[in-house]
């Protein structure tokens, strides 16, 4: 880390529907709370906004517009791949896009056995096959890490 203070701040995309998903988001932020270059993460699961009923079409409003404004000001992405039966999830899909489309950095991390798809692959500068790996990447020089493997 040879002696940089600058501090990051990570937008996590992935699935919290089951709780197998919950529990993987959760490693990642303890994993991302252990590393020292993470000034904060914005995970979704705990800004799900209980001023409206959930689902209520101002809860979606609100809901929907934090999340554009968090990957807007994230300085990177670290994405769970992850399928909701034989697809990405498509949540995590769309913010993978936005982040793109916003030339932020895009981390994938894919523990589950399944193939990604070539416009998740081509879109990330980072792969990596376990969440716990974020607790000592080096976000600050950003070192490349591609996916080397089967697509769809």
């Amino acid at each position: 880390m040879n002696g940089d203070t600058r501090k990051i701040r990570v937008f996590i995309a992935g699935p919290f529907f089951d709780q197998e998903q919950v529990a993987r988001i959760q490693r990642l932020e303890n994993a991302l709370s252990r590393n020292p270059q993470v000034a904060e993460f914005y995970s979704a699961r705990f800004h799900q906004n209980q001023q409206y009923p959930w689902g209520s079409k101002e809860w979606r409003k609100v809901v929907f517009n934090l999340d554009l404004y968090a990957l807007r000001r994230a300085d990177v992405v670290v994405a769970i791949h992850d399928y909701e039966g034989k697809s990405t999830d498509s949540g995590t899909a769309f913010e993978l896009g936005y982040a793109y489309a916003y030339q932020k950095p895009i981390i994938l991390i894919k523990e589950k056995e399944s193939v990604p798809n070539l416009m998740l692959i081509e879109s990330l500068h980072a792969f990596f096959t376990n969440v716990d790996s974020m607790a000592t990447y080096d976000f600050i020089r950003m070192p490349a890490q591609p996916y080397e493997g089967p697509f769809i």
